[in-house]
């Protein structure tokens, strides 16, 4: 087979792949990317992650109980037991402990005198597994997310052909005609 009938059939499966790969990825790709830009910004938008307040000092006074009986006093946080706490952040430096509910709310109590310093709503554990697909369902994230990752790859891979093959055609046209050039 002449290699021109080669390249010709690598470029047309190219584009079709890219094409459809393209279409077949649109939704997830765009629900990755949206969620994406909002975890991008979670440190400079409130909305999505609560900022970290400062304590009194770096002394930590509390004990455990002391910290699940202050994070109780937030009626709308839902927290009765241990069992409604995700996660505790503590965060020496900044003199506090951030608790994390398992209904998203975050409590961050100083770690010197026990005050409630700030509750606010938490959504930037939401829009992560949003992100990554395991909001939808464990079979969404690995039969939809993780194909769409790959067909991601496979864009990429076909643009960067697509991208290339111009200009190897020119550079191989130069080379052509260049003997020609340099006998006149």
């Amino acid at each position: 087979m002449p290699q021109s009938f080669l390249k010709r059939m690598a470029n047309r499966w190219s584009r079709r792949l890219h094409r459809w790969f393209a279409i077949a990825a649109a939704l997830p790709l765009l629900v990755i990317i949206c969620s994406g830009i909002l975890l991008q910004l979670k440190k400079d938008w409130s909305w999505v992650q609560p900022p970290t307040a400062q304590g009194l000092g770096e002394e930590i006074n509390l004990t455990l109980d002391d910290i699940l009986e202050a994070a109780k006093q937030i009626e709308i946080a839902q927290v009765r037991s241990w069992d409604d706490i995700a996660r505790l952040d503590v965060r020496p430096d900044r003199g506090i402990v951030k608790v994390r509910t398992k209904s998203r709310w975050e409590i961050q109590i100083d770690l010197a005198t026990g005050e409630i310093l700030q509750t606010k709503y938490r959504r930037s554990d939401l829009i992560e597994s949003i992100h990554d697909g395991s909001w939808f369902a464990d079979a969404v994230k690995r039969w939809v997310f993780l194909p769409t990752a790959v067909i991601l790859l496979s864009l990429w891979a076909t643009g960067v052909y697509l991208w290339i093959l111009p200009i190897s055609a020119k550079r191989a046209a130069r080379k052509r005609n260049a003997p020609a050039r340099g006998a006149q």
